[in-house]
């Protein structure tokens, strides 16, 4: 069973609240000196689809929460108060679960109050897709779903951070295959899978593989083959993961990893 979804009245009314009792924290940190906050933050933290520049994000993000309790998958956390100046804001720690962005909508962007995670460019994006798709075409007869091809659009326009993999671990680069369940029974991730019947997330536990050559991380990827694919390597002529240009930083890859520890991770991008 996927983890509760959270009902639009309890949303509202837990984020109203969360809103009026934190705003005070995240306004206070404009009084600080700018010169020296990057200085202080946790650089490698993963943030949140549609994230700003890291220091104006700590400058902008109220710590309200809204991303954390919208989110289908509860993807999204926030740091607790050892973490110093990123206390109370919002980070994603993929290993434990990720993005899937079976919410299709990016949900945590559009939530945001302060935009520090910027809807504008998905916006921008699903724009100019639709507007390609149906170049052309009579709008009144055409099949061309806007709804769908703005998902899609949006999906493949966030850039939170880069996989890479770690050839010394990673199965596939050591011929290995991969049969069973990636992380074990106790492992609570959930995911949508690409090749899912359903349309919301489910337990990574209730899914067993058998692949002659490990190859979780390309075929689990929400995003496909813009953003890793599954190819031989120079003069060798074996296959492996190659991470692409289309890569999100997701985490998806990561998670699904059934290594002990991952042999595909995600860095940060800080723009």
């Amino acid at each position: 069973m996927a983890k509760k979804q959270i009902g639009r009245r309890e949303f509202l009314i837990s984020g109203g609240v969360a809103v009026g009792v934190l705003a005070a924290t995240g306004v206070g940190v404009k009084y600080l000196d700018i010169s020296h906050t990057g200085e202080q933050l946790r650089q490698d933290f993963l943030r949140p689809p549609g994230a700003i520049n890291e220091v104006e994000f700590m400058y902008g993000c109220i710590k309200c929460g809204l991303c954390v309790q919208i989110c289908p998958v509860q993807a999204i956390k926030l740091a607790d108060i050892h973490e110093g100046l990123s206390y109370g804001t919002p980070y994603i720690d993929v290993r434990e679960q990720p993005c899937d962005f079976s919410c299709d909508a990016l949900q945590c962007v559009e939530t945001c109050p302060t935009a520090v995670l910027n809807f504008e460019q998905f916006k921008e994006a699903g724009l100019k897709a639709i507007e390609k798709a149906t170049e052309g075409k009579d709008l009144r007869t055409t099949d061309v779903n806007p709804f769908e091809v703005q998902k899609v659009a949006m999906k493949e326009a966030v850039l939170m951070g880069k996989a890479s993999v770690n050839k010394n671990t990673c199965l596939a680069h050591q011929r290995k295959g991969f049969k069973g369940i990636s992380r074990g029974t106790d492992f609570e991730g959930i995911y949508r899978a690409p090749d899912s019947k359903f349309a919301y997330a489910t337990p990574l536990k209730d899914k067993e593989f058998d692949r002659e050559i490990c190859n979780l991380c390309v075929t689990e990827c929400p995003i496909g083959e813009t953003a890793i694919e599954f190819s031989p390597g120079r003069g060798s002529g074996k296959m492996r993961p190659r991470v692409l240009e289309g890569c999100t930083g997701c985490g998806v890859c990561v998670m699904v990893c059934p290594t002990d520890k991952p042999s595909i991770v995600v860095e940060p991008i800080k723009s």
